[in-house]
């Protein structure tokens, strides 16, 4: 019986640190890291602040598992939405099935998001004791973005040969990656505006200045 009384145990504590980590992952996307307190989140998510301390150890340690369980999610989502990409077709053609698959996925992780931007241009988490770990998060989270946008793009080019693919990839994937951002925001700041149109009007501006820069490096 004493097996039965852990695994039981174990279920509720998992049941709590998803708890825990679903409220915080909203709270601190809507009102930042800094202004979300133990407190609130006790209060929103039912459990004492006690367990905060048991599962995460402290606020830093609660925003590092909030980051690796969003990022995770992330990748997760991209890898499946991208599954089976067109091999035929344009460029443009190709480009636009991959940002608008990947705009989905922005739109289905918004507080993963919000706090991964709120988090790299206000640095609010610097003076906590995880700080070094939260900025390995932040750094993988945009080392693995900018990685997956390259490969979007090289194959959208593959058609001019693997070199002046890769070297159209590696002009233009910051660039990818800034419009999928603001983008991002604007949709946060106003819900009317259609991530769709914009990912149409990115595939186009990607299109136009990857097949320039193309044409210009092949012989």
């Amino acid at each position: 019986m004493e097996p039965r009384r852990d695994m039981t145990g174990n279920r509720r504590g998992r049941r709590s640190r998803d708890e825990i980590l679903e409220v915080a992952s909203h709270l601190m996307a809507e009102r930042g890291y800094a202004a979300t307190t133990l407190s609130e989140l006790s209060r929103e998510s039912g459990l004492p602040k006690s367990a905060v301390y048991h599962h995460f150890r402290s606020k830093g340690g609660l925003l590092c598992a909030v980051m690796e369980r969003g990022a995770y999610a992330f990748f997760r989502d991209m890898a499946r939405a991208q599954e089976n990409p067109p091999r035929q077709g344009s460029v443009r053609e190709r480009l636009g099935w991959y940002l608008r698959r990947t705009g989905e996925v922005f739109l289905a992780n918004p507080d993963f998001l919000r706090l991964h931007l709120i988090l790299v241009m206000n640095a609010e988490a610097a003076k906590d004791a995880e700080a070094a770990e939260i900025d390995r998060i932040l750094e993988r989270v945009r080392r693995d973005g900018r990685a997956r946008m390259n490969r979007m793009i090289a194959e959208s080019f593959a058609e001019y040969g693997p070199k002046v693919a890769q070297s159209v990839a590696d002009r233009l994937d910051y660039f990818a990656i800034a419009g999928f951002d603001g983008a991002f925001v604007a949709w946060r700041a106003d819900p009317s505006r259609s991530m769709t149109e914009a990912m149409e009007l990115l595939t186009d501006a990607v299109a136009a200045l990857g097949e320039s820069i193309a044409a210009r490096a092949c012989p």
